[in-house]
């Protein structure tokens, strides 16, 4: 039920037929493709917990530090893990198949006729409501909608040289003023999609039909003039995205490589271009604390 669309050196489109709803379908699921992240993993997956997730789909890709069980740990039930430490090659022409794109379009047809809205984040990313006391809160003026668009907001390293005490989104609170911005790698997007519409995803575009998506206020667009400054909304719901977290997780970052093979060089450059810019005039921003606020008691806000 799938197929694939190339580039020159690798396929990073799938295309599908969406799966069928089932009639009993509700909820927000999260897909996430992870590998060695036992450190954040569980503030991750306990955060978007707290803000009413459904499930998370966890596409393992061969982590060996405990991650699996950190995750566990943190939701139990709410997550299932499926094995994917794989480099798949079309046979005829050697083209890398892009494991991250293969297993969103697997979490797609497989789990998502369950699911009102599906999302595909990484554990940088963390979805945050801004005013709803949930995502499927968050979410509930937008029925009429099939995809949403959230624009990265792009944090830094907040001047930690080392990992420091506590999570992320207590130490993190540096970001670049602006998510739309026309500098090389920071404008970029994940979405919030109705899987039973989807029909081709790359890792941050998904189509649904008709080449609409929508802001947080459920403003429709293209997939083209979603870049225009006009789109940009977090009224609703706010992507964070912690790029770098401290310098030392930063290079381990970098040392482990991208999700295609790619020469190292050029993958030390085109990151400490993007962690440049992202540093450049930042705001702060604690978005994400107040929300932790607004829903728990003050023993679990740390």
């Amino acid at each position: 039920m799938f197929g694939f669309l190339t580039r020159s050196r690798s396929i990073t489109k799938i295309s599908l037929t969406p799966p069928a709803a089932l009639p009993e379908r509700s909820g927000l699921a999260l897909v996430l493709i992870v590998k060695n992240e036992a450190r954040h993993i569980a503030e991750w997956a306990r955060f978007h917990a707290d803000a009413g997730v459904a499930h998370i789909h966890v596409y393992d890709n061969g982590s060996t530090d405990g991650t699996v069980q950190a995750i566990r740990d943190a939701v139990g039930d709410l997550c299932s893990v499926i094995p994917w430490d794989q480099k798949l090659r079309d046979a005829r022409r050697g083209l890398e198949i892009h494991n991250q794109v293969l297993a969103y379009a697997h979490a797609t047809r497989n789990f998502g006729g369950r699911y009102r809205w599906m999302s595909f984040i990484d554990v940088d990313e963390f979805l945050v409501p801004k005013q709803a006391r949930s995502l499927p809160e968050a979410l509930a003026h937008l029925e009429a909608c099939r995809n949403i668009s959230l624009p990265w907001h792009m944090f830094g390293r907040s001047g930690h040289q080392t990992p420091p005490e506590g999570g992320v989104v207590q130490n993190y609170t540096l970001r670049n003023p602006d998510p739309m911005s026309d500098a090389k790698g920071l404008r970029n997007f994940k979405m919030i999609v109705d899987p039973c519409a989807v029909t081709a995803l790359k890792v941050h575009e998904i189509e649904t039909g008709g080449g609409v998506t929508c802001n947080d206020r459920g403003q429709a667009f293209t997939q083209k003039t979603r870049c225009q400054p006009g789109f940009y909304s977090a009224d609703h719901i706010q992507l964070n995205h912690y790029y770098t977290r401290s310098d030392a997780e930063l290079r381990a970052k970098i040392a482990r490589g991208p999700n295609l093979t790619t020469p190292d060089a050029d993958h030390l450059r085109r990151v400490m271009r993007k962690v440049d810019a992202i540093e450049a005039g930042q705001v702060p921003d604690r978005a994400a604390q107040d929300f932790l606020r607004r829903i728990l008691p003050a023993e679990r806000q740390t």
